[in-house]
């Protein structure tokens, strides 16, 4: 059911990698895959038979190993059939909600959970494809079928009768607890609900629910177009050099380089290539000596978006400004932002920005010194650089100062960071935490070769020598054509214990994917310490779907607030900092040697260095989102390139720093309206990952038991069966304390 109830927005289910303070994931409401059909579902399945045979999308997967997706027998022309045929079966099951003469909890509640399963399982390969295997063909698909799909979700809350049971739910949850006739779950489940739909525009009369649908097809479809126009000046940029042109770039830097040329057909013996890819152009801005080749490489990556005329994603976005102010004023609100945060542990545009520029005001100061730092290293060398330190500059002498005053260099450590290491310390970290085990399943295939099968298993709480399966886990690591950029944790499958009578038990374990964009090396693929933390990110979210124990699929997994979501992702990263996980894995993928102590060493005292500039530029973009989606007007005089330049000068951008994500490439707002007036939720959530890891660290143990069983009842499995402020008060016993996030990124 979750799978249609949150947000459609198919092009979102990715995550846009930071440093390793702030590593935002945008977090889609990623489909579900339960493969039972209903029996009005079944019925409807008759009606298309014609349509089915031969697509595997409509039949059975239950002679599929878990009854994963038959990814070999799948193709693009599959989706349009099988998503309409799955559409009509998903009305059928809510327009028999809606006609049901009986008015008990499973009738009305549990049959609107377990409605639409086709509709999830078709949606799950679907959303998961546009992300990871989104050819053209694809594309094509994705742009018909966004209005489609924008359509259907707007008759699901629409149907004639449905709110009314679902209010009817809504009404007598107090009295059925005070009964002991429901569980706290089933209270929840009835307010989740109850919310979505009052959200979804149900109270509005019928011609301002016209309206409201309209908006909401026409933002489907330029939310598509956006994130495809990113796609293509990712796809089709490309900067071709030298050997000699890399100069000052580290061995595994120029191999990912050779690698990505041949990959796109350049055959010269002399030819490399840096993309827009971040595991690329990022570390090209960091090592080269080339400053006019460092220039015309950033210049190109923070202008995705705009690169062609006939990609203009800035009036794209001024576009969808518009439609979700009028969105917001239908729905009784002055802006979307108010609109946005109502249903937030933040509440309101206000208690974001206090946390935002609290941290803004630092994070200048910490700045401007590091920018200091800089200026005196080239002063002591004697050199001079024409208009001082440009965006294209800083991090090449962020590293030069980091090297020279910590005697740190990030391609010292990367041979002890090989991806299999840090997967391995990954599983490791998993195992002790949680006794998850990882089963490689080789003879599985999945949608790409690179892509690896895993069964998780863990051990019986009844039955300790026994274990059993608790997941099924995707990892696809390499970034490729045709692949959204960034990481991100999405689902085929999510865990429910609300499945039909009859069902295979199987169709409740969830099926987890996690995806990242390392650049893939000829031989072992060496990460830097910031890729391994968005290893250890996706794994946390990966942990939020696996360690699911939620009775209803609606409430389970992901399925929490916005600004809670990026808590089990975030929280994860902090183990690989952690020298006794370093020590047990990280080892040279030639020697085996394990990395010396020194070399940890000179990491942790280099940790903080440059903190300043990575917050700057999370925080400015946190920050202008807020205030963009705050206007109560856009005029037709509004041009967004125009009020990012006076915003950021209004609030003191520091120089030499731009936003991590400018406007015509800020996915997280403009893909999908998820995230939009929520990027601050990294920011909200580091603040309780800290907390908890605090917890961890107060015991003399970072593997403490206890602490991990609470953790995993509390943040991991809990689903959104609680809300949020009270799963954080059963964790720590206490309100948040921002201390320990000022603390632990030299704010304090």
């Amino acid at each position: 059911m979750r799978a249609w109830s949150v947000a459609i927005q198919l092009v979102t289910t990715r995550a846009f990698q930071t440093t390793k303070a702030f590593r935002p994931r945008a977090l889609t409401p990623v489909f579900t895959t339960a493969l039972s059909v209903s029996t009005t579902a079944a019925d409807n399945m008759c009606k298309t038979s014609a349509i089915s045979e031969g697509n595997p999308l409509l039949q059975s997967w239950a002679a599929q190993p878990f009854h994963l997706p038959p990814f070999e027998e799948i193709n693009p022309g599959h989706f349009q059939p099988a998503l309409e045929a799955a559409m009509e079966a998903h009305i059928a099951d809510l327009e028999a909600i809606a006609s049901c003469t009986d008015n008990d909890f499973d009738s009305i509640l549990g049959a609107y959970d377990r409605a639409g399963s086709l509709y999830s399982k078709v949606c799950g390969v679907y959303g998961n494809y546009i992300s990871s295997l989104n050819t053209p063909d694809m594309q094509e698909v994705q742009s018909a079928m966004a209005p489609i799909l924008s359509r259907h979700r707007s008759k699901c809350y629409n149907i004639p009768g449905l709110f009314e049971k679902m209010t009817s739910m809504y009404d007598i949850r107090e009295e059925m607890a005070n009964k002991g006739e429901w569980t706290a779950e089933q209270v929840r489940l009835a307010e989740r609900v109850y919310t979505a739909f009052v959200r979804m525009g149900v109270k509005l009369n019928e011609e301002e629910k016209k309206e409201y649908g309209d908006i909401q097809v026409e933002l489907a479809t330029l939310q598509t177009k956006f994130m495809q126009n990113i796609l293509k000046d990712e796809e089709t940029w490309e900067m071709v050099i030298t050997a000699e042109d890399m100069a000052g770039c580290p061995d595994d830097l120029v191999a990912a380089a050779r690698q990505a040329a041949v990959d796109r057909g350049h055959e010269g013996a002399d030819e490399y290539v840096i993309t827009l890819g971040r595991s690329l152009v990022e570390p090209f801005l960091t090592y080269s000596t080339r400053r006019d080749l460092r220039k015309k490489a950033f210049d190109a990556w923070t202008s995705r978006g705009e690169l062609s005329e006939e990609r203009d994603n800035l009036a794209i976005a001024t576009k969808i400004l518009r439609l979700r102010k009028r969105q917001a004023n239908l729905m009784g609100h002055t802006t979307f932002s108010e609109y946005q945060t109502e249903d937030t542990m933040a509440q309101n545009p206000e208690n974001v920005m206090n946390l935002c520029m609290d941290v803004w005001k630092r994070a200048k100061e910490a700045a401007d010194k590091e920018r200091a730092m800089m200026e005196s290293f080239l002063s002591e060398k004697g050199d001079e650089l024409e208009g001082g330190i440009q965006p294209w500059d800083w991090r090449f002498y962020a590293e030069q100062v980091r090297q020279a005053n910590f005697n740190f260099d990030e391609s010292e450590l990367k041979p002890y960071l090989s991806l299999d290491a840090v997967t391995n310390a990954v599983f490791d970290v998993s195992n002790k935490l949680y006794g998850l085990k990882y089963v490689k399943r080789d003879d599985i295939k999945a949608y790409h070769k690179d892509v690896n099968v895993y069964e998780v298993r863990r051990a019986k709480k009844d039955a300790p020598d026994e274990d059993e399966l608790v997941a099924i886990f995707l990892h696809d690591n390499f970034s490729r054509a045709h692949k959204s950029s960034g990481a991100w944790m999405s689902e085929y499958r999510t865990q429910t214990k609300n499945l039909i009578e009859g069902a295979d038990p199987i169709e409740g374990v969830p099926i987890v994917s996690n995806n990242n964009n390392f650049a893939k090396g000829s031989g072992a693929t060496l990460l830097s310490f910031d890729d391994g933390t968005t290893l250890f990110h996706e794994m946390g979210h990966g942990h939020h779907g696996m360690l699911s124990d939620c009775t209803y699929e609606y409430l389970a997994s992901t399925s929490v607030l916005k600004d809670f979501v990026e808590l089990p992702s975030q929280l994860m990263e902090h183990w690989l900092e952690e020298p006794v996980v370093l020590k047990e894995h990280a080892k040279h993928y030639k020697t085996g040697e394990t990395v010396p102590d020194d070399l940890l060493a000179r990491l942790k005292a280099a940790s903080l260095f440059n903190e300043g500039f990575a917050t700057v530029e999370y925080t400015a973009c946190a920050l202008l989102d807020m205030a963009v989606h705050s206007l109560s007007e856009y005029d037709d005089n509004f041009d967004l390139s125009e009020f990012e330049k006076k915003y950021l000068a209004e609030i003191g951008m520091p120089q030499g720093i731009v936003m991590r994500h400018r406007p015509a490439h800020f996915a997280h707002l403009f893909a999908s309206s998820s995230y939009a007036s929520g990027y601050y939720v990294y920011q909200w959530a580091q603040v309780l990952d800290n907390d908890v890891f605090a917890a961890f660290q107060e015991t003399g143990d970072v593997f403490d038991a206890e602490t991990a069983e609470r953790c995993r009842r509390c943040i991991y499995s809990a689903g959104n069966t609680v809300a949020p402020q009270d799963l954080f008060k059963a964790f720590r016993g206490r309100e948040p304390d921002t201390s320990f996030f000022l603390k632990n990124k030299g704010m304090a």
